[in-house]
């Protein structure tokens, strides 16, 4: 548990750290250098260089561990903690001044997340969680929603050019049909840490990569929501569906899920 401990406090560190330099970034945001990877799918100058300092302050604290990140190339570790970082989530935001994107950093060991961290430096919120410890955002302790009914609040979704349209149609029409709102900011992992703070009910996305969502898939259950479950592992190979809630809803978000994309 201590080397958990000693690299849940390094996490957060590197995560304040490494968001201040992406808010200097952001604030020059119309004169960042952009490339296109695929179908609404950026890559910016900060995104690459933020994920430079994430890799080389985690280097430099624990060498002999494996390093996964959505720019750079995988990094093998021999210690059995890997780290999963997304420099910047939400880019598109990002790179058109819309201030809905965060820095995240998970770590992984035998299978299960063990730390999660999203840290919004525009609203300075850092949403936290060490397995077994619960979650916060900066000192507070944070809760999914108790709210029993789809009815009573909104239902985050999310997509990418990775899957079919045909599911996210389904799963709006579906989610409006049970009375829900249904609400996206363009960014997965922000989304997901709303969910921990009871800010919406839930979130749905058909396919996320593991830098996306694992640090949020452990912050939700930390918070008592309930989360699809995955193996971090394989999700770090694939990637994976994602379906979170708080606990008095999740059966029926499941159930929009199931048939959004099982149809």
């Amino acid at each position: 548990m201590t080397d958990i401990a000693n690299r849940y406090a390094a996490a957060r560190r590197i995560a304040a750290e490494v968001g201040a330099m992406a808010l200097d970034y952001f604030q020059k945001w119309d004169r960042l250098t952009i490339d296109v990877k695929g179908h609404q799918d950026f890559v910016s100058e900060a995104d690459r260089n933020v994920e430079l300092a994430v890799r080389a302050a985690l280097a430099a604290a624990f060498p002999e561990d494996g390093i996964v990140g959505e720019e750079g190339a995988t990094t093998i570790g021999s210690s059995g903690f890997t780290w999963v970082i997304d420099p910047i989530d939400g880019t598109t935001n990002f790179i058109n001044g819309i201030p809905q994107w965060c820095v995240i950093l998970a770590c992984v060991h035998q299978g299960q997340t063990v730390i999660g961290v999203i840290h919004d430096p525009v609203h300075d919120e850092l949403h936290h969680a060490q397995r077994g410890g619960g979650a916060f955002c900066n000192d507070r302790p944070i809760n999914c929603s108790p709210k029993m009914s789809l009815r009573e609040g909104s239902l985050g979704v999310g997509f990418s050019g990775r899957t079919h349209i045909s599911g996210i149609k389904a799963l709006v029409t579906l989610a409006t049909d049970a009375g829900t709102m249904f609400w996206r900011n363009g960014s997965g992992g922000l989304s997901l840490a709303y969910v921990a703070t009871g800010r919406i009910l839930g979130y749905v996305e058909e396919h996320m990569n593991a830098w996306d969502f694992l640090a949020g898939h452990l912050i939700v259950a930390e918070a008592g929501g309930r989360v699809e479950a995955v193996n971090a592992d394989d999700a770090i190979a694939h990637g994976g569906r994602v379906v979170v809630a708080g606990a008095g809803v999740f059966d029926a978000v499941a159930a929009l899920a199931k048939a959004a994309y099982d149809s």
